[in-house]
């Protein structure tokens, strides 16, 4: 698992594919849906752990003044380690 500590989190979020894909994030798979709306200005990205009670979402608005995350009822920083870690699965 490669980390992304310095790419920007509209970057990160980018590296997601869109729709529903697999993941291994710390030797764990995971679940990743990541959903475009508002003409790509707002990106949803929800995850759960497969076969685990683990799970993260969180939405990304995009905007001029540069990205903000709002995540959903979890910490940003686990949200930020997620992307970090499962950008670097996806970009592999």
């Amino acid at each position: 698992m490669e980390q992304q500590p310095d790419r920007p989190l509209d970057e990160l979020v980018g590296q997601i594919p869109e729709g529903w894909s697999r993941v291994q994030v710390a030797g764990e798979p995971w679940g990743v849906t990541r959903t475009t709306r508002a003409h790509g200005k707002v990106v949803t990205v929800s995850a759960e752990r497969l076969g685990g009670a683990d799970r993260l979402s969180a939405n990304v608005w995009i905007t001029t003044d540069g990205p903000v995350l709002r995540p959903c009822e979890v910490p940003a920083d686990a949200v930020l380690g997620f992307l970090r870690s499962a950008a670097g699965e996806y970009g592999s």
